[in-house]
């Protein structure tokens, strides 16, 4: 993989849940951890990384090896905010940044490239681009030229290309149509264990990306209802929805995109036509009072492989032991 890690896994970049503490000690392990901007401000990105370095004990002027996942579709609603935004992980020296949900995202694929340009880094930003689909795989590589692709499948929790075909249809449909010499391909979706990791990688992936497995670490930002959900929550408690999303108003993502969280009373408020006033006031009051029953907890379809709350580190751990006893097995089968 193109940031050299050990453990061929990396922790997504989840809005709300993925922060400095839980990056640092995600690559601290041996994996890649990634901060999810989502909609923070650049003092709180620079807050989150500061925790991070502090955390990994590196000076100012050492690579930060973690990521900056930026939702495209919010640095086009104002660009001249959104080089703010990039420039903050940038002069931070992190050492990825990670692009999805956008109509331009080849704009700022080019203004990374730029900074690193003008800036003289020694070693360059690598760029992640999230893709669901084999064209959107195709303008990546050829167009964008991106150094890490990542392919999400139907499974993954939190947002998505409802279109998008499940894992194990994706990851050969896009490994068909990568050059040799072309960009590391990462698996997300619904991927749990060690077992899942070791299949991905016979499959010919370079590496996975799991967010459902990290949100249940006592470094996200998660609290502890939703935490309490996750472990609680099997293989059916997982719905594709934009529910959430018009109880909390974030409507701009692109079209065909909608989420995968845990189904509860919003969502079914949302489809038996309540007003949506009511469920937005509804909603909110559950988040002031942790009530299970309405608040938003994304999820993915593994969330039943995961019955406890663990730290980072220990994740990181379980999971390369986990693969490489599976990957020792299939050894045997040669």
């Amino acid at each position: 993989m193109s940031v050299g890690i050990p453990t061929p896994v990396v922790a997504a970049p989840m809005a709300g849940a993925s922060g400095g503490a839980l990056a640092a000690q995600t690559s601290a392990a041996g994996a890649f951890g990634f901060v999810g901007v989502g909609y923070l401000t650049s003092s709180r990105i620079q807050e989150e990384l500061s925790l991070a370095r502090a955390q990994l004990r590196l000076s100012e002027t050492d690579t930060l090896p973690i990521g900056v996942g930026y939702l495209a579709w919010q640095l086009e609603k104002d660009p001249s905010s959104a080089t703010d935004l990039l420039n903050v992980a940038l002069s931070n020296r992190v050492q990825a940044v990670w692009l999805a949900f956008g109509n331009n995202i080849g704009r700022w694929i080019e203004y990374v490239r730029s900074y690193d340009a003008i800036s003289g880094r020694n070693q360059k930003t690598v760029i992640f681009v999230q893709i669901s689909s084999v064209e959107e795989a195709v303008t990546a590589i050829h167009d964008w030229k991106v150094d890490v692709l990542v392919a999400q499948g139907s499974e993954s929790g939190g947002h998505g290309y409802r279109a998008a075909p499940p894992l194990l249809t994706l990851v050969p449909a896009v490994l068909a149509v990568l050059p040799k010499d072309g960009p590391p391909l990462l698996a997300a979706g619904g991927l749990s264990t060690g077992g899942h990791i070791a299949s991905l990688l016979t499959l010919g992936a370079s590496g996975v990306v799991l967010g459902t497995r990290f949100l249940m670490t006592k470094e996200s930002f998660y609290n502890e209802a939703q935490k309490k959900m996750l472990v609680a929550a099997n293989a059916n408690s997982t719905v594709r929805t934009m529910a959430f999303d018009r109880a909390r108003g974030t409507l701009d993502w692109p079209e065909g995109v909608d989420g995968r969280a845990i189904y509860n009373r919003t969502v079914k408020d949302i489809d038996d036509g309540v007003d949506v006033e009511i469920v937005r006031e509804n909603f909110n009051r559950a988040i002031r009072n942790g009530d299970p029953e309405q608040i938003l907890t994304w999820a993915g379809t593994g969330v039943e492989l995961v019955t406890e709350i663990q730290t980072a580190q220990d994740v990181v751990r379980e999971l390369h032991a986990d693969m490489m006893k599976h990957l020792a097995l299939v050894s045997t089968l040669i």
